[in-house]
Parts: structure tokens; C-alpha cells; sequence
């Protein structure tokens, strides 16, 4: 079972600021600080972004739209049908940070990944987490504002203004630039990756400093924990079963299905983490813990799905290339 390495180096993150969490001046500067890589982290997702290659897609374009149907509606309709669960299972911070899960957009690396390894069709599955990221940077917000603005998540006028400034305009900063500077990012890769991590960890740092001074783990009981792991593997479950036999009730290829099935079923932590953050301020901590979950959730129950679908293709392609073979072995025999 696949352990993310980075998920680990993110809990030992909630580790140190619930042992040492910034305060006075000292949360002043990390508060600055996280604001500041966020707007870094949206300016390298806009500078790395092909928009060019994302447009190519649109020849396949069906299989994009029951991508990001599955993401931005089916998720989010999941995520409201929880809130029956409230005060029973989920608390309603715990709901909030649910629900904004739902909202986020897809993951790119991971669904390219997954797909490849099971044999689908990888620059689908490209372009489908490509897109997703791009909706996403509008949807996630405006979802979250519509959904959560009556539910105590503090959104405002000024909050809206507040995700344009940090997080679309760096973005599109990102997009325009992208023409001078897209063969450094291309080079630099490994190192701006580094970055990306870095500024995810200190977000978190903050969020979870925060968290700590206002008391979160008091909030949080063990019993409420293990109801939330469980709404979560229920959901993915959901998600996993409706994109697979969504796609064949469809009529899409076997290899088409497996690209929907891994884009439309997972949530980006990249994409997500900052921009709770942003979203959430001084209660980020709650609403950031169920997508740590899921994303790891995700990864182990995905790789598992991955390899099956890889033993199917090569249980399927292992009869038809021994057929090949004695077709071409007789007609040798014929001509000779």
C-alpha cells in the first residue's frame, strides 16, 4: 500500500505547530509569509500550464465534460447529501471541511499516473486534469462561496475579492507570462516542485498554528475522526463505482474509461490546500483535514485499481498476441 512520503512530512507539519505554533508577532509573519506563497504556488500553476495543449484536447471533448461533471457536480451533490450526518456522525466544522473537498478540483500528476499504469488512455487523462485545474481556479471558489457563504464559512464581498487577488491573478500573471518563462519553469522543474511543497507545508503550518491557539484538537474527538475516514471511503467508493460504469453506460473505450474513472474520482491537495487557506482563514485547520485524508485515501485505493486494470489488459492482450503469432506462423508455413 502506497504511503505518500509528502503526507508525512505534512503531519509531522501539524506535528510542529501543535508543539510550536507561531504566535504574536511570530504568527504575523508566518500569516504574511503564507500569503505570499500562495500567490507564488498560482503563478507557477499559470506559468506551467500548457493552455495550448489543454485546447488540443477539446477534439475529445465528451470524455472531458463527464470528467468535470463528475468533479464540480456528482462530488458536490455528495457533499450536500452529507449534511445529514450532522450532528451524528460529522460535527459541523468537520462538515464544512467535507464539503469544501468536493468543491476542489482534480489532481493532473497522480491521475496521469494511475491511468498510465492501468493502460488507459494517458494524454486524455492530460488533458482532463488539465481542464479540471483550470475550471477549478474559478469553480472552487465561487462553489465554495455559493455552498458554504450561509453555513459560517465567513464569505463576503471582500473575501470574493480576496481569492481574485491571491489566487487568479497570479494565475493569469502565471498564463502571460508563461511565453518568456516557460522553458525556465520546463528546466527547473524538480526545483520548482521543491517550492511547491515548501509553500504547501508553510500554509499548513499556518492554518494549523491558528488551529491550535483556538483550541481545534478540542474539537476534534477520535470517534468523530474515524466517522469522518468513513464518509470519506464511502464517497470515494461512490465516485470510483459511477465513474467506472458511468463510462460504459456511455460508450466510452475501455481505455477511455479508465482516464475518467482515476481524473473523476480524485481531489487535488496541491490545488486544494492553498486555496483553503485563502477561503477559510482562521478556521483552515478543520477545513483542510478531511482533504489530507482523502488524499491519501485516494492514492492507496487507486494504485490497488491501477494494477487490477493492468492484470485485465494483459490477461486480455496475452490471447490475441499468441493468436497473432500463429497467424503469422501459418501463413509463413503456406508461403514456404
Amino acid at each position: 500500500m502506497p504511503i505518500d512520503p509528502y503526507i508525512l512530512l505534512l503531519l509531522g507539519t501539524v506535528g510542529l505547530a501543535a508543539l510550536l505554533p507561531a504566535r504574536g508577532p511570530a504568527a504575523d509573519v508566518a500569516s504574511g509569509a503564507s500569503t505570499a506563497a500562495v500567490a507564488l504556488l498560482f503563478f507557477l500553476y499559470g506559468a506551467r500550464l500548457s493552455t495550448r495543449e489543454a485546447l488540443d484536447g477539446l477534439r475529445h471533448w465528451r470524455l472531458h465534460v463527464t470528467v468535470l461533471a463528475c468533479t464540480f457536480l456528482v462530488f458536490p451533490l455528495l457533499g450536500l447529501a452529507a449534511r445529514g450526518l450532522v450532528p451524528v456522525i460529522l460535527t459541523h466544522p468537520l462538515y464544512q471541511g467535507l464539503l469544501f473537498l468536493t468543491l476542489v478540483p482534480s489532481t493532473v500528476q497522480s491521475s496521469i499516473a494511475f491511468t498510465s499504469m492501468a493502460r488507459g488512455n494517458v494524454p486524455a487523462a492530460i488533458c482532463a486534469g488539465s481542464f479540471s485545474s483550470l475550471v477549478g481556479i474559478v469553480a472552487t471558489p465561487l462553489l465554495a462561496a455559493s455552498l458554504l457563504g450561509g453555513s459560517g464559512g465567513g464569505f463576503s464581498a471582500g473575501s470574493l475579492l480576496k481569492i481574485v487577488l491571491q489566487l487568479l491573478v497570479p494565475f493569469l500573471a502565471g498564463q502571460l507570462l508563461r511565453r518568456w518563462i516557460g522553458g525556465f519553469v520546463t528546466r527547473h522543474k524538480k526545483v520548482l516542485g521543491l517550492v511547491d511543497r515548501g509553500s504547501i507545508l508553510l500554509v499548513v503550518y499556518t492554518a494549523f498554528s491558528v488551529g491550535v491557539v483556538q483550541g481545534i484538537w478540542h474539537q476534534v474527538s477520535p470517534a468523530r475522526l474515524g466517522g469522518l475516514v468513513v464518509v470519506e471511503a464511502v464517497v470515494l467508493s461512490v465516485m470510483l463505482l459511477l465513474t467506472w460504469y458511468g463510462g460504459k453506460a456511455l460508450r466510452f473505450g475501455r481505455e477511455d474509461r479508465i482516464a475518467i474513472q482515476f481524473a473523476g474520482s480524485k481531489k487535488s491537495l496541491a490545488a486544494g490546500l492553498p486555496m483553503a487557506s485563502v477561503l477559510f482563514g482562521a478556521q483552515a485547520a478543520l477545513a483542510v483535514l478531511p482533504l489530507m485524508l482523502f488524499h491519501q485515501m485516494q492514492l492507496i485505493v487507486c494504485a490497488v485499481i491501477a494494477k487490477r486494470r493492468a492484470r485485465e489488459a494483459a490477461e486480455v492482450s496475452a490471447p490475441q498476441s499468441a493468436a497473432a503469432t500463429r497467424t503469422a506462423v501459418g501463413t509463413g508455413t503456406r508461403s514456404g
